[in-house]
């Protein structure tokens, strides 16, 4: 198995001396030989190093630098008199490409293109420039770089100046996506053909066609009545709390949070102008039900709004419990159900509005939302798009992509099947020695796991075509990284997770670190 990784550790920077000297001085004889057999390149402690490893044997490596002035620089003259200024907005030079003779094949080569261009696109370079040996130009030209002025050295030892564009990676780039493999937890791959682009939302067939994907939401939810928006879960927010402040505009709610989410929609409440009190607890953190019930028999509340599904930590809220007591003290319950709906069986039947989307546990396309209700709302005093009451005149006010609707009632002929497969895959993530070591224990749903580790884990991931979620702001603050079990191509996709964890563990060991 050849996988790569960022260089970090003493063990790793030894290792790569020995490849320097070995490749640099007794191959191409650029540098004079030395007692140590090492050869530390003086940009060292500029360079960030791409190696290679088979198993846990360092094989190859490729360096960026990013600091001016570049070699190449020394030696031709500023690189900006060469090529144009939109490939010189963020320059790096790429140094260093050596392989051990016996692993100079196509797969160590494949894995190190594959590694180079992941890391040239997360630090959004402009272009890349090399001085590349003329004993490798076809190699060169195989990764995509071009001359762009005369060679120069010795006989012995003559350079091309070279340059990688991001226009020639982007073109590269395409061939290798087959290998790319995400965690996220929404957009969800899609495995068919898209169709019915052109089928307009007036006409008898979308009828039918949208007809069927109401009734099967309707079936899996159990709410009474579903309104179908094109946009965002925070587009569907916006919507249920426009209604809430039509409904209650003078009476107090409550709005319980433990995470990025419920304080995502405790700032909508508060934009929406409604009166409220915010509950909060630590993220993760379970519901102190008690004192909810508590202020529930209160009398002073009218609605409470919670979030189902915890994104930001993998948590899944009570619904039941809540519900019960809401029931017991006419307390109307809203709920945003986003990333739970789909995820595991679970009733609408006694909220007063909730929502979710296409794109999230249901697994497909990114695009719809919906808001369930189980009343006939007449009135709203909310933007017409926002307006729930708009939509349940009779005729669609607004145009919905066809591609869209089918995608979802597609999707959702996978249930309640899919229950079953969601909550095998999310036992299969929890047993493992990735959680084991890493996961954040809480009540989990079957939709994402949570993992406390270091980010250059994820970062080196990435390299290796494993993309894990770990983007957001508010996971890099809290250093957390996410697993989603939401996608068709989980089981193998997990399967390359673990062998890349399992040798990445074994590098990290040999040099007595931990992945924290």
């Amino acid at each position: 198995m050849y996988w790569c990784k960022i260089a970090t550790t003493d063990h790793e920077f030894n290792e790569i001396a020995a490849l320097t000297y070995e490749t640099f001085v007794e191959e191409i004889p650029q540098h004079k030989p030395n007692k140590e057999k090492r050869l530390v390149d003086r940009f060292h402690h500029e360079n960030t190093y791409v190696v290679v490893y088979k198993h846990s044997e360092l094989v190859g490596m490729v360096t960026f630098r990013d600091q001016r002035p570049f070699s190449l620089d020394e030696k031709i003259g500023e690189i900006e008199q060469f090529i144009s200024p939109e490939q010189c907005e963020k320059l790096c030079e790429l140094r260093l490409l050596a392989v051990k003779k016996e692993h100079r094949n196509g797969r160590v080569l494949m894995r190190l293109m594959k590694a180079l261009y992941a890391y040239f696109f997360h630090e959004n370079y402009s272009a890349c420039v090399i001085s590349g040996t003329t004993r490798q130009e076809k190699l060169y030209k195989q990764i995509g770089f071009t001359q762009f002025a005369t060679a120069f050295g010795t006989e012995e030892a003559k350079y091309l100046p070279m340059v990688l564009t991001k226009e020639k990676i982007h073109s590269f780039k395409k061939r290798l996506l087959d290998e790319r493999y995400t965690f996220y937890p929404g957009p969800v791959l899609q495995q068919g053909p898209l169709g019915l682009t052109n089928l307009s939302h007036r006409s008898p067939e979308f009828s039918d066609l949208y007809d069927t994907m109401i009734h099967q939401l309707l079936l899996l939810s159990g709410a009474r009545n579903v309104t179908t928006l094109v946009g965002s879960g925070t587009l569907a927010n916006e919507a249920m709390l426009g209604q809430l402040k039509s409904d209650f505009n003078n009476d107090v709610g409550i709005i319980i949070s433990n995470g990025e989410f419920g304080e995502r929609l405790a700032s909508q409440a508060q934009a929406w102008q409604l009166q409220f009190q915010k509950i909060s607890y630590a993220w993760g953190e379970p519901f102190q039900l008690k004192n909810i019930k508590s202020l529930l028999e209160d009398g002073q509340y009218k609605w409470l709004l919670f979030v189902h599904g915890e994104t930001s930590t993998g948590t899944i809220n009570p619904i039941n419990e809540l519900a019960k007591y809401c029931r017991e003290n006419y307390v109307k319950l809203c709920a945003d159900c986003i990333s739970s709906f789909g995820s595991k069986p679970f009733s609408m039947d006694e909220l007063y509005l909730a929502t979710a989307v296409s794109g999230k546990a249901i697994g497909a396309l990114s695009g719809l939302s919906f808001v369930f209700s189980n009343e006939t709302f007449l009135y709203s005093n909310a933007p017409r798009y926002l307006n729930l009451p708009y939509y349940n005149k009779g005729e669609i006010p607004f145009t919905i992509p066809a591609y869209l609707v089918q995608n979802v009632a597609r999707a959702l002929l996978a249930y309640p099947q899919r229950y079953q497969e969601l909550e095998n895959r999310m036992n299969q993530l929890l047993s493992s020695d990735l959680f084991h070591r890493h996961g954040i224990k809480t009540s989990h749903y079957p939709m994402i796991a949570t993992l406390q580790c270091n980010p250059k884990f994820s970062r080196d991931a990435k390299l290796n075509g494993l993309f894990l979620h770990d983007e957001s702001n508010y996971l890099k603050r809290n250093m957390y990284t996410q697993i989603s079990v939401i996608g068709p191509d989980f089981t193998e996709a997990f399967k390359k997770l673990q062998q890349y964890y399992d040798q990445y563990l074994k590098v990290l060991q040999k040099s007595e670190q931990y992945l924290g």
